[in-house]
């Protein structure tokens, strides 16, 4: 899979529910990553935005990829 390709949508966790899953990259609420607090998470697709989460703006990969980078997604852990 490429994932340059994809397009991505950002959903607060209580929005996962309204998500049609036949039409993202994701198969369920499950499948998904969300941040440390599990308050947000991302779904991904290619093509045209899904009917879904028409309301929503796509981000790019590299918006997604610089996300994960963030303290939303990483702890620091001390090694002593």
């Amino acid at each position: 899979m490429n994932y340059l390709n994809n397009k991505y949508i950002v959903l607060e966790a209580s929005e996962v529910s309204s998500v049609n899953f036949s039409e993202v990259n994701e198969d369920s609420s499950s499948s998904l990553r969300y941040t440390l607090d599990n308050s947000k998470t991302f779904v991904s697709f290619t093509g045209s935005t899904p009917s879904s989460l028409s309301s929503k703006t796509p981000v790019s990969y590299y918006y997604i990829k610089s996300w994960l980078e963030t303290p939303d997604f990483r702890e620091d852990i001390t090694i002593e």
